[in-house]
C-alpha cells in the first residue's frame, strides 16, 4: 500500500469526544483519495489542469 495521505496524529488529535480505532485511518485516506480523484478529473473535464475548491 502507498503511503497514507492523512496524518494519524493529526487526525486523532482532531476527534475531541472519541477514541479513534485503526482501521480509521485506512478508511479516511481511501476516501480522501477518492475525493481527490474526482476533483482531478472534474478539473480535467472543464478544460483546466489546476484542481480548485468548487471541485470538491
Amino acid at each position: 500500500m502507498a503511503d497514507m495521505i492523512i496524518s494519524k496524529s493529526k487526525t486523532k488529535e482532531s476527534v475531541k469526544d472519541c477514541n479513534v480505532s485503526g482501521e480509521f485511518y485506512a478508511a479516511l485516506d481511501a476516501k480522501v483519495r477518492e475525493m481527490i480523484k474526482a476533483a482531478e478529473k472534474r478539473a480535467l473535464d472543464n478544460g483546466r489542469k489546476t484542481v480548485r475548491p468548487h471541485d470538491l
